[in-house]
């Protein structure tokens, strides 16, 4: 049976799933979810009442959160490898995972829900708090992106599908400077991936979608 996807094109957690799967050149019925598509919302719901997308089904067993998509995906199809066999690796890669998830997306998020909620309920320090968080994982980063590889000396892992959306978005929320060149440049590889550039093409007809005003760029 073929994969069942669900998403939505201009999601960073769905994009890190579809990295993924476009990695492993796996065939999958992606099902977008969209108001104009309410069956597929249902669909997703009742295979996780929180509602929350990606998820992934695979004859009749439902996962979600990227993460463990991407760890299941691993097993399904093990090559190219997203997570290596060494335990030592697999825990570099993981961690970097996690930071990308929690101390990058994680501020930048904050900063969009600001906007969402609106002027009437903009909350200055909730913006300033996640902006200084960025700009402390920012240094780090650059200071751990000095080669000219990818997040972790394993090749292209589960660290950099997590890291493609969350310096995408977390860049639109908070410019990362000049002065952190290793991260911009990382970044820049990353966008030129295959499976990554695939995810910001098709995302382009929803950047109307970002409440802070998508900028005139990537």
């Amino acid at each position: 049976m073929m994969l069942t996807f669900y998403g939505h094109p201009f999601s960073s957690y769905t994009w890190k799933a579809l990295i993924a799967l476009y990695e492993k050149d796996l065939a999958f019925d992606y099902r977008v979810i969209e108001p104009d598509r309410p069956q597929h919302m249902a669909e997703l719901r009742a295979h996780w009442p929180i509602g929350k997308f990606p998820l992934l089904v695979d004859e009749g067993r439902a996962l979600f959160e990227a993460t463990i998509i991407i760890e299941y995906l691993d097993r399904l199809a093990p090559e190219p490898p997203l997570i290596p066999a060494d335990p030592d690796a697999a825990l570099t890669v993981r961690q970097f995972d996690r930071v990308f998830d929690n101390h990058v997306m994680g501020p930048a998020q904050e900063v969009v829900f600001d906007a969402i909620r609106g002027p009437e309920n903009h909350m200055p320090m909730i913006v300033d708090k996640a902006k200084a968080a960025l700009e402390t994982v920012y240094g780090w980063l650059d200071e751990q992106l000095a080669g000219e590889g990818w997040a972790t000396p394993h090749g292209f892992t589960l660290a950099d599908c997590a890291a493609a959306p969350s310096l995408f978005y977390a860049d639109w929320v908070h410019e990362i400077a000049p002065r952190y060149a290793n991260l911009r440049a990382y970044r820049s590889r990353l966008l030129a991936r295959p499976s990554v550039k695939r995810c910001v093409d098709d995302a382009r007809p929803y950047r109307g979608y970002f409440p802070l005003g998508a900028p005139d760029r990537d």
